[in-house]
């Protein structure tokens, strides 16, 4: 009798189903222990993967908690994709519904940010347009210049500190001050960079990439905080070479 992929899927992710019947060792005996290393090598291995995914994940719970929380996820989101390196993208609506980090209420946020750090990291090549133009025109032009922005660009907006987090952890930076922040992730190089904006700032710039002018996503910003300064997140994106095209709409 032949095993069905769909029955040994679910018997790898199930430790409480017995061996699929028809498995057989080499020697044509019933797999049984064989097949419950193979089991648990799978699981290991999956879990590993996602602690090169989430590194601050991790070392926020400690690595025994994080391996239990693994254990959970993989086997109830097995991956869909033979790419290990997009694994992991169910994390933060796991960790919303998973009952012993309710009082982590930054986790998702957190998993958010290291899935789009490896989004940028992944995302295609681009070459960046240049911006020195942009100082010698006339405030009209410029409210109504378009940007095109870089595949790698990911803005990650959450009600807790996630960029000072991340940095906490990662980085050894300074003790997060509790303040809503948009991480915006930028690739100059080859690796991201991570900037932290203000709400407003990261509302100015997922303006400027859903393709509105420069005036239009100020008034956006500035619905939500009526002194924005656009500086820090502009720079942020001429700095990490996130422009790749600037247009202009006509005067009316």
């Amino acid at each position: 009798m032949s095993v069905g992929q769909a029955e040994f899927r679910a018997a790898i992710f199930d430790p409480a189903r017995d061996v699929p019947d028809g498995l057989v060792d080499p020697e044509g005996r019933p797999a049984g222990k064989r097949f419950d290393v193979y089991r648990n090598n799978v699981v290991v291995s999956l879990c590993n993967a996602l602690a090169e995914a989430f590194p601050v994940i991790q070392k926020l719970l400690g690595a025994h908690n994080f391996g239990i929380l693994a254990g959970h996820f993989v086997r109830q989101h097995p991956p869909s994709s033979p790419l290990i390196a997009h694994y992991g993208s169910a994390l933060p609506g796991f960790l919303e519904g998973f009952a012993p980090v309710q009082n982590l209420g930054y986790l998702p946020d957190i998993a958010r940010l290291e899935l789009a750090l490896r989004r940028a990291y992944h995302a295609a090549n681009s070459t960046p347009a240049d911006a020195t133009a942009l100082q010698a025109m006339p405030p009209e032009r410029l409210l109504v210049t378009r940007f095109t922005l870089a595949p790698s660009v990911q803005l990650v907006a959450s009600d807790w500190p996630i960029a000072a987090i991340w940095r906490f952890n990662a980085e050894d930076g300074p003790k997060p001050e509790m303040r809503a922040e948009t991480a915006l992730l930028t690739r100059p190089e080859f690796d991201p960079v991570l900037t932290a904006l203000t709400p407003a700032g990261g509302v100015f710039v997922e303006a400027l990439r859903n393709g509105q002018s420069l005036g239009e996503a100020l008034e956006a910003a500035a619905a939500i905080e009526p002194e924005f300064d656009l500086s820090p997140a502009f720079s942020a994106l001429v700095s990490g070479g996130a422009i790749t095209e600037i247009s202009e709409d006509p005067l009316p």
